[in-house]
């Protein structure tokens, strides 16, 4: 399952949206919407993240994609635990 966030980032190696869709469909991926408990928690990453003195102004894509697994208790896979353990933690 991937997400419009994951979608989005790893579009960017690509030049079609064709090229991306034949790359989700060989990984048997399905594309979810982010419901809105996860942007909730999303948001509220965010502010621990803020609070930890984070420059950032906006709320990250690992957040929005931590939240999204933590919801539905989906498996994550990740580069970025620091952030992804604001969410789920």
């Amino acid at each position: 399952m991937i997400n419009p966030v994951t979608y989005a980032e790893c579009s960017v190696g690509f030049k079609r949206i064709e090229e991306v869709e034949a790359l989700f469909y060989h990984l048997v991926f399905v594309s979810k919407p982010l419901p809105k408990e996860a942007l909730f928690l999303a948001g509220k990453a965010f502010l621990r993240y803020k609070k930890r003195t984070g420059s950032k102004t906006n709320v990250l894509p690992a957040f929005f994609i931590g939240a999204h697994t933590a919801v539905p208790a989906y498996q994550l896979i990740t580069a970025d635990l620091a952030r992804i353990s604001l969410v789920l933690n």
